[in-house]
């Protein structure tokens, strides 16, 4: 006869104390082991004697999964108990408790919005750079950690796309919750990391507003008719929400996976640079399309069976990088940036849709003083931005795959590091001047880049100095 969990409970070590939580599919408990001293919660699925053959799969899914994550935006696994007794998975409790109750405050401020908008898209590309895609993202989903992280449970219903989908080869019928789900979803497709940020687009639509966009249907059917009918545009609801952002909602709520942010760092990214979001007809709608557009869309839609997929995240994340160029805007560096700038373009024949992020260092003497003008009087911030945007017109990109951003601080070479980790870069490429005994013995900006930065790093020398090598 199968273990119950209860108060009390020893099994594998752990000794079960209070009963935390009961969902639909599982119970949460709070456990204690002799060799452990973190906090920690026993998760185990609601199997009752009748047909539970998703809860079943879903958790043998979440058993494989979640052992192989990392990092803070994941609970820690420590124990995981198999079938034959009592299977369950063991975690580290993250004390912050969900966003449920903040989104049940909706509408936000907008500033709280973007900011937790922003931690919320962190987690998820952290995610997928794990090749996993979540698959029900909702509130009740994300934890906060004491130190801001947003963490990302209940994993019954993901992909990781180098592991069997179990779910896929047992059921047949779409699964998720029913207001974030995707359209791909509901046409049974479950291998694409874009659905996540559909679920995101839609929990920024309801922090903004304080609605679902599409309401709280109940049953599968009132999904489908998202695959033709738009949801109210936000600022239609609240009129002070800014164009950018309705952009970056309505856009992360494209119907075609392909009209959708490509990844969570692109997402990230507007997030953070609201100024340069390139705004297109979407952000000015005020009211839903009317009767003949959404009848054109409904023909069309109705005959769909499913949109392209990638062929895994992986290469979903790689067909769409985000490229930091960091650009010497100094008199003596300028030979060097004009051989910066044709390498940019030679790296975008083999990426041909990247982002690129044009960034320039204003070295400071401390951290926290501006270093202001220069001795003729000229703001030195605006200065490098439009030498910024002066050197990335050889570039020859549409204006929304191009941004432009002065750092300022007392270390160049952390400034970009910091840059590229806040903004998920997944390339830098910056110049190098020629040798020195002060960068030999002081070290240089790239040597740092290249030694600290956790994405790869290309660094541009001049010709001759290549050749001296």
């Amino acid at each position: 006869m199968p273990v119950r969990p209860h108060t009390g409970l020893e099994i594998d070590g752990f000794t079960l104390g209070e009963k935390l939580h009961t969902g639909g599919f599982a119970t949460i408990w709070e456990v204690t082991h002799p060799d452990q001293d973190l906090h920690m919660v026993m998760k185990v699925p609601t199997i009752l004697d009748g047909d539970d053959g998703p809860t079943i799969v879903g958790f043998e899914v979440e058993q494989m999964i979640m052992p192989r994550l990392s990092g803070p935006h994941v609970p820690k696994v420590i124990g995981i108990g198999g079938f034959d007794v009592m299977p369950y998975i063991v975690t580290e409790k993250i004390e912050g408790g969900s966003f449920l109750a903040v989104f049940q405050q909706a509408p936000l401020p907008l500033s709280d919005v973007i900011e937790i908008g922003a931690r919320m898209v962190a987690a998820v590309a952290d995610l997928h750079r794990q090749h996993v895609i979540h698959l029900d993202l909702k509130p009740e989903n994300f934890l906060q950690r004491k130190t801001g992280e947003m963490v990302l449970v209940d994993y019954g219903l993901s992909r990781h796309d180098q592991l069997p989908d179990l779910l896929a080869e047992e059921f047949t019928i779409p699964m998720g919750t029913y207001p974030f789900i995707a359209p791909e979803q509901y046409l049974r497709c479950r291998d694409d990391p874009r659905s996540d940020l559909f679920a995101l687009g839609a929990m920024l639509y309801a922090l903004a507003t304080g609605r679902n966009p599409w309401g709280t249907p109940q049953r599968l059917r009132g999904v489908r008719k998202r695959l033709w009918r738009d949801p109210e545009p936000p600022r239609a609801i609240r009129p002070e929400i800014p164009e950018w952002l309705q952009e970056i909602i309505l856009r992360a709520l494209s119907v075609d996976p392909m009209r959708r942010y490509q990844t969570a760092a692109q997402l990230a990214f507007d997030l953070a640079h609201p100024q340069q979001v390139t705004l297109t007809a979407r952000a000015l709608k005020t009211r839903r399309d009317g009767w003949l557009q959404v009848w054109d869309r409904w023909r069309v839609m109705r005959k769909l069976r499913r949109f392209d997929a990638p062929v895994s995240v992986a290469a979903q994340l790689a067909s769409v990088p985000i490229i930091v160029v960091a650009v010497d805007l100094s008199p003596e560096g300028e030979r060097l940036a004009e051989v910066l700038r044709a390498a940019v373009k030679r790296m975008l024949t083999i990426e041909p849709d990247a982002r690129i992020a044009c960034v320039n260092v204003i070295k400071t003497a401390r951290i926290g003083i501006d270093q202001g003008t220069d001795d003729q009087g000229n703001n030195l911030h605006v200065m490098r931005l439009v030498q910024l945007k002066a050197w990335a017109e050889g570039i020859e990109l549409p204006d929304h795959r191009l941004t432009y951003t002065v750092l300022e601080g007392p270390d160049p070479g952390l400034a970009i590091i910091d840059y590229a980790t806040a903004n998920h870069v997944d390339h830098i490429m910056m110049g190098a001047r020629g040798y020195s005994t002060t960068r030999r013995y002081l070290g240089s900006v790239s040597a740092k880049v290249v030694a600290e930065a956790r994405c790869s790093v290309t660094v541009i020398r001049l010709p001759e100095e290549r050749a001296a090598a």
